[in-house]
């Protein structure tokens, strides 16, 4: 074995104990103890349950000024990496359908036109936000805790680069607050939707997708499910406890959907090579064609997803009358 394969644990001061998210309470009971299986990088990273309240979370956590470590060159969400050979044109197609998925979503709910205001929260490589701009003409904002201003298109989108609730933009004034796998990456979600709730217009929507703890594919999967995506993944939410946030934060339920924009199809094929590798990290160059066959091989099951409550949640919210 060469060094580079060796799993040495990372150094203890970089965790933090905490206490519930939701509730405050310290007592809790070991859950499941997860590995960084999406990179590979070392560690064990445990998530408890709640002695109180019965929310799933990490603790201890990685502390806020290491986590950035862990979101590196290779983090799929800030697309850094544009060549992917002769599948160049189907990993293109796939993330510009999710767009295209995040779109249709959100129009069922708020309509945008160039008067609207636009904020993705965790916005990655902005291209969905790119996209309300190019077909609504909206006014387009996002914040991310790394610097991606670099990126193609920034130069379109007032962006933040920072923890979201530290930022300054205004109250009421978005028409839409989009959070695409974000609050379970949060270290403050309370505050963070408390915050979100201020920035809405009266009539505006956030729109918040999280993988759903109760749901087949952690049951399936268990310590390998995608959604644990240690130790970037700070608290995880089942049905009940995604709504008592909400509630808690102030905001009001539109809506409840047991799925998402994201494809549920990842948590499975992730899962599979997850419980294959063993924490050893997951090597998309080289995933990706078996991906995209799997798909393809699954898509008469997947065209009932939104009915099989296999990974994904959202909940579409506004403010409190």
């Amino acid at each position: 074995m060469t060094t580079a394969t060796l799993r040495v644990p990372p150094d203890p001061s970089i965790f933090e104990p905490i206490a519930c998210y939701y509730c405050g309470e310290t007592a809790c009971s070991p859950f499941v103890m997860a590995q960084d299986d999406l990179t590979g990088k070392p560690g064990d990273f445990p998530f408890v349950t709640c002695d109180a309240c019965g929310l799933a979370y990490q603790n201890p956590r990685v502390n806020v000024t290491r986590i950035v470590d862990y979101y590196d060159e290779e983090y799929i969400a800030h697309r850094k990496k544009q060549d992917w050979g002769m599948l160049t044109w189907f990993y293109n197609h796939a993330m510009e359908k999710h767009d295209r998925q995040k779109d249709k979503l959100v129009s069922k709910y708020v309509s945008l036109c160039a008067d609207s205001n636009v904020l993705d929260v965790g916005c990655g490589a902005g291209t969905f936000l790119l996209r309300m701009r190019q077909r609504y003409g909206a006014k387009i904002a996002g914040v991310d805790f790394k610097d991606l201003s670099q990126l193609p298109g920034f130069d379109q989108i007032d962006f933040h680069c920072g923890l979201f609730y530290e930022q300054e933009f205004g109250e009421n004034r978005f028409d839409l607050v989009t959070m695409w796998h974000f609050l379970e990456h949060d270290y403050d979600p309370l505050r963070t939707l408390a915050v979100a709730r201020d920035l809405l217009k009266d009539d505006g929507r956030v729109v918040i997708e999280v993988p759903r703890l109760d749901s087949k594919s952690f049951r399936m999967f268990g310590n390998r499910w995608a959604g644990l995506q240690a130790p970037q993944h700070t608290v995880l939410y089942d049905h009940k406890n995604l709504l008592r946030f909400v509630e808690k934060a102030g905001l009001e339920v539109v809506d409840y959907l047991p799925y998402g924009a994201f494809p549920a199809y990842f948590y499975l094929f992730a899962g599979v090579a997850f419980k294959l590798r063993k924490g050893k990290g997951l090597d998309f160059s080289k995933a990706i064609i078996p991906y995209f066959l799997g798909q393809l091989a699954m898509s008469p099951i997947l065209l009932f997803e939104r009915q099989l409550n296999l990974a994904m949640q959202t909940v579409v919210c506004g403010r409190k009358s």
